[in-house]
């Protein structure tokens, strides 16, 4: 049974207002897919990019549109562009804290991509960065910008599943071994917890806190299990049970070499919601929907959300916010990321899971 529509054709700022000129640092896949985010956008413009070499960050500029002027052959140029007010940063997470950072100095707003840092500590000093030279910062969970997710929070605090208990999220995939591929190397924090995982976590702790009427709630209690490759030492396939102070408990579950379906389930008191594709939500726009089983019921309810694509919407959302003088981005604020990235830090020593850059502090030095 059709519930209804919930259409997400809003307009996020003035059209008075000036288009957010963005810069994109790095240009492997995931670069790509935000730039045409971008371009889809109703308030931003790709303007420039940079790269390691000055050959792929032309060969970027020329499939995305950039002016050939602001096609940049170091990171560092990228940053001295006049013309970028905000960067998105689509390396390896390894390197984040370098380039938020030198971001944050050169005064760009800076989307980064998930996870933010490798661990909580690196988590912080970006934070502080990002205060200090007054720049918003926003970790890259592109669903937490769509309209679906709002529904799903809406739903919650409107008591549609009545008193919420439990929480299973998923968000996992199988890949050959490879011990030269970032999601299986020890240097480059691989496994699935810190790709994937992030995602379940993050959705967790968005549940619980919209259950107890906050934007998020950090777990009192986290235990886990996980498989880890014998060869490079990350997790192949792990899962974490959090406990929050409201008696939500979440299941959650990632992987790097295991498929696994990849849903959320949230069971209340009153009915419990399917949410079938809760990450990667129509990439290009169109219908998502949500499941919603009401207790004595004689059918499930489904909900369907007509949204914008999904990096457009991740675009506008960041450019909304730097354009109203936000210190953060309410859809993902930087105590949210803290949180989440703390909650991974558990779930890591919980499996026995240590990275060698950890354990060496082979991280970039933090600036004066």
């Amino acid at each position: 049974m059709r519930r209804g529509q919930s259409r997400a054709f809003f307009t996020l700022m003035s059209p008075a207002v000036s288009p957010l000129r963005w810069g994109i640092l790095s240009t492997g896949r995931i670069a790509g897919v935000f730039a045409r985010g971008v371009a889809a956008s109703q308030n931003g413009r790709l303007v420039a990019v940079g790269s390691r070499s000055l050959s792929s960050a032309q060969a970027f500029a020329a499939t995305h549109g950039i002016d050939t002027t602001h096609a940049h052959g170091s990171y560092e140029a990228l940053l001295a562009d006049p013309e970028v007010e905000a960067v998105y940063i689509a390396t390896p997470h390894p390197q984040h804290l370098e380039w938020v950072i030198k971001a944050a100095a050169a005064g760009k707003h800076i989307l980064c991509e998930k996870p933010m840092g490798v661990n909580h500590a690196e988590g912080q000093a970006m934070v502080q960065a990002a205060r200090r030279h007054g720049v918003v910062l926003m970790e890259a969970f592109m669903y937490r910008c769509h309209p679906q997710t709002a529904k799903i929070v809406e739903l919650i605090r409107s008591g549609a599943l009545g008193t919420v208990g439990l929480v299973q999220a998923t968000f996992s995939f199988k890949t050959d071994y490879n011990p030269t591929s970032r999601l299986w190397a020890n240097d480059a924090a691989g496994g699935g917890i810190m790709d994937v995982g992030c995602y379940a976590v993050s959705m967790a702790r968005l549940v619980a806190g919209a259950a107890a009427g906050q934007s998020f709630l950090d777990p009192v209690a986290v235990t886990g299990a996980g498989v880890l490759h014998p060869e490079s030492g990350v997790d192949a396939y792990a899962a974490a049970t959090l406990t929050f102070s409201n008696n939500v408990i979440a299941q959650v579950s990632s992987g790097v070499g295991l498929n696994q379906e990849n849903v959320v389930r949230i069971y209340g008191s009153a009915g419990w919601l399917l949410v079938p594709s809760p990450w990667v939500i129509n990439r290009e726009g169109g219908n998502s929907k949500l499941i919603l089983h009401k207790e004595g019921a004689p059918a499930s309810e489904e909900i369907v959300i007509d949204a914008a694509p999904l990096y457009s919407l991740e675009a506008d959302t960041f450019a909304a916010a730097v354009r109203a003088g936000l210190r953060d981005v309410p859809q993902m604020s930087t105590e949210d990321t803290l949180g989440n990235l703390a909650t991974l830090d558990r779930w890591r020593a919980a499996i026995g899971l240590v990275y060698e850059l950890e354990k060496n502090g082979t991280t970039p030095p933090l600036p004066k």
